[in-house]
């Protein structure tokens, strides 16, 4: 879906890409299935059908053991009393590198396109730009080529990203020069970047400011606290505000001032409000994660910039996926 706009947006896409199986599902190993290998299990007439779509599955991403993704490599381990199997049959830009690539560009949830720029939604599981140590892995980007490619145009380039299992609005430019004032805008901080997530307990006050050090581990890939005086850090700045109080946790909206890589997920650990499904920023007291949900319960709401060509005012909007939506309601 493609659209010219001179204002904000606010627009419901085509869904994305799902393989014909069974619903969303959970089990739970028993005794009788204790030892027996996770490919197996999932092939069992009551669950997936076949090895064939139990294979499938795992190698799109869609199989959970104990909240943890499985992958095509986990489909022979030995399964335990007590073990958490889900599969999750329509998540997100699961899809296989090679089913993204017959898609209909159509099927890209692009929010807005001119000359110079694209703006798409992206959805959870899906990478923004492709990486080395996972070159395997689907991109928004990679779709971009491919719809580009459709109108004789040239490659998208990068302005910003956000994490693969984030949600939300990201921004691609389509010329040189609309790239370069694009990341001026970005390194200015003058875009607005607005979140929405949802996190464990209820901050204190219902709305206020994060400031924090960080700095950028590179053998481990995490962002870490330091201390202000180190040179090696960063300012991270925020701005919050409850929106709604739910059991045990809190829908918040949190406004990027800096834009640090994984920020949010890092500050939001460090004010005692991990955010519900968190993988990575989970350690330190409170660090518990009784609230199932298999990806950072994080959305990039709303994404306002000057346009890099006529200086106009872009705002736009992309409302809660389902995954979020339904953990909201699980949790009123």
């Amino acid at each position: 879906m493609i659209g010219r706009h001179s204002g904000s947006v606010g627009l419901a896409f085509a869904g994305p890409i799902r393989i014909d199986l069974v619903p969303d599902t959970r089990w739970i190993v028993d005794e009788s299935s204790a030892g027996e290998r996770l490919d197996k299990f999932l092939a069992a007439a009551n669950r997936v059908g076949s090895r064939s779509r139990a294979n499938d599955a795992l190698a799109r991403g869609r199989i959970f053991i104990n909240d943890h993704e499985a992958t095509a490599e986990d489909a022979g381990r030995r399964l335990l009393v007590g073990d958490r199997v889900r599969f999750w049959s329509d998540r997100p830009g699961s899809a296989s590198r090679k089913a993204l690539r017959a898609a209909r560009p159509g099927e890209l949830a692009i929010v807005y396109e001119d000359d110079a720029l694209i703006v798409v939604n992206k959805p959870p599981g899906l990478l923004a730009v492709p990486l080395e140590r996972q070159e395997d892995a689907a991109s928004v980007q990679d779709e971009l080529v491919l719809h580009l490619r459709s109108q004789g145009k040239r490659r998208p380039l990068v302005v910003h990203r956000i994490d693969r299992d984030t949600s939300g609005l990201v921004v691609f430019a389509k010329r040189p020069d609309a790239q370069a004032s694009l990341k001026d805008q970005f390194r200015r901080r003058e875009p607005q970047r607005v979140y929405l997530a949802v996190v464990y307990g209820h901050p204190s006050p219902a709305s206020g400011s994060w400031t924090d050090h960080l700095v950028w581990d590179q053998k481990q890939l995490v962002q870490k606290e330091t201390h202000p005086r180190d040179p090696r850090g960063q300012e991270a700045r925020s701005q919050y505000r409850v929106l709604e109080r739910l059991r045990g946790s809190a829908l918040i909206e949190v406004r990027l001032i800096t834009g640090r890589r994984n920020q949010i997920r890092l500050q939001a650990r460090l004010h005692g409000h991990t955010l519900v499904g968190e993988a990575r920023y989970t350690y330190g007291p409170g660090a518990l994660r009784p609230i199932e949900f298999p990806r950072q319960a994080l959305h990039a709401h709303r994404l306002a910039f000057r346009h890099p060509l006529t200086g106009q005012p872009l705002s736009f909007e992309a409302p809660l996926p389902t995954d979020m939506q339904g953990l909201i309601r699980s949790l009123r």
